[in-house]
């Protein structure tokens, strides 16, 4: 950190120089103002990698000072120093544009991470969208969602991603966390809708061993398990109400105690949050809580559906097809004009994971390494592109899975506890996938034509089933 400038800003004289010398042990070079006036002309004459700044200061709101240098230095980190518990002051800081914020009294451990994550920033030049997760489009809705992710990565505040189902909000999250300075931290991704009640505050926070019934070991919890990365909670509208009093607690005190402990563990953790419901109607409703609502999303990131960059539809059609002959094998097929025309044209109520499966059943559909229209099979309920209104998803997802007119008799009935549906469905496939080879003595050639299927549908149910 040899060269780095620090701009302290801070009316207490004793505070100032705790903080000059906790920063000077840390190699940093800092200068000190005790108000922002002083602060400005600092600013004005010099350069600094960082500023910290208390929230009160003689002559004004040091949220004023976060706000110039957000607008004027944008290259800057800046943190706000602010009371203890309060918590408005700091969420009003972060939307402000500060990277993050300590309470006094200081803990300086946590200010020397806070310090040592916002120098880790890249300038905005080199923070390249997309590091590994590649956020596709060059549509305006792409490019403005590019920009807003690479601003967002370059602060520690709580993103709430909306969006609808299939969008592509984890892709935002991921690319959030890789082009910001925990990309070397692990990204835990977490579907709050499928843990059960009961386990959620062990699968949270982790628990000591005999702290219930089947706890044999000690186990940490997901936000252990983020600690100097991030904690992205998909669905987070699924979370039940006592869980959530118990997660609005946990990101307020910066720390987790394990089911049976009795002490409470510090965690650094960036909290991005997600869900495709109405979170500000469950708040109306009463069904998600008001202060949590307000905690997590402090920046609202909203991802365009996939008929708001319909014009990135080639684009997306064509990387998807590469990555699906990668992955089975050969070269990727070509798409006839009337099918691309189609898809165009198509609603995409699932969005982007629509697109993908539509898709991936089209390439094991296709003759002759062309998909043509007949190949897509979606929902002609939606592909019209006019109007709001999603199909019913019954019809969808009969269209989807190719479904025709057949009366409902003709589905063998499902035995009393089959497991899930589609263990059920994969077993009748993969018995008649076996009669059909057995009775052509293993030839595959000749199984597909005996199931009415292409070969390369044969080859690619065979290695989904794990039959190869």
């Amino acid at each position: 950190m040899t060269d780095r400038r620090v701009l302290i800003v801070d009316d207490e004289p004793d505070i100032r120089e705790l903080l000059e010398i906790t920063l000077g042990r840390m190699g940093l070079e800092t200068e000190s103002a005790a108000n922002l006036e002083e602060a400005r002309g600092k600013l004005g004459v010099g350069e600094f990698d960082f500023c910290l700044t208390d929230m009160r200061l003689p002559d004004g709101n040091g949220i004023d000072l976060v706000r110039d240098i957000t607008t004027d230095y944008p290259e800057m980190p800046v943190a706000m120093i602010t009371a203890h518990g309060s918590m408005d002051s700091a969420i009003e800081a972060l939307k402000a544009g500060a990277f993050d914020f300590v309470s006094k009294p200081v803990d300086l451990a946590q200010l020397r991470n806070l310090v040592d994550q916002a120098l880790k920033l890249q300038p905005m030049a080199e923070g390249a969208p997309g590091s590994g997760t590649r956020l596709l489009g060059e549509s305006g809705a792409m490019q403005r969602l590019r920009k807003q992710v690479s601003k967002m990565a370059r602060s520690q505040a709580p993103v709430y991603i909306s969006g609808g189902s299939g969008s592509g909000k984890e892709v935002v999250a991921r690319a959030i966390h890789e082009q910001g300075p925990r990309a070397s931290g692990p990204f835990v991704p977490v579907n709050c809708g499928a843990i059960p009640s009961e386990l959620m505050e062990s699968e949270f926070f982790g628990h000591k061993k005999g702290s219930f019934t089947g706890a044999v070991s000690d186990k940490e919890g997901l936000f252990q398990a983020a600690n100097g990365g991030t904690l992205f909670l998909d669905e987070v509208a699924d979370l039940p109400l006592p869980m959530q009093v118990k997660l609005l607690r946990a990101i307020q005190e910066k720390a987790v105690r394990p089911v049976g402990s009795q002490q409470e563990h510090a965690i650094d953790v960036r909290l991005l949050s997600a869900t495709h419901k109405d979170l500000a109607r469950l708040v109306e409703v009463g069904d998600f809580r008001q202060d949590l609502y307000y905690r997590i999303n402090v920046i609202e990131l909203k991802v365009p559906s996939l008929r708001e960059r319909a014009e990135d539809i080639p684009l997306f059609v064509n990387e998807m097809l590469g990555r699906l002959a990668q992955e089975y094998g050969g070269d990727p097929p070509t798409i006839s004009a009337a099918a691309m025309d189609a898809l165009r044209n198509y609603l995409f109520p699932g969005n982007v994971r629509e697109l993908e499966n539509i898709l991936e059943r089209a390439y094991t559909l296709c003759e002759n390494d062309c998909i043509e229209l007949g190949d897509l099979q979606f929902s002609p309920a939606a592909t019209a592109n006019t109007g709001d209104a999603d199909p019913d998803p019954a019809v969808e997802h009969a269209h989807a899975a190719g479904a025709t007119a057949e009366p409902a008799h003709a589905m063998p009935p499902r035995p009393e506890d089959p497991g899930s549906l589609e263990d059920y469905l994969e077993s009748i496939e993969r018995n008649k996938i076996t009669e059909a080879l057995e009775a052509t003595r293993w030839n595959k050639t000749a199984a597909a034509k005996r199931l009415g299927i292409t070969f390369r549908a044969l080859r690619y149910r065979l290695k989904k089933l794990g039959m190869e």
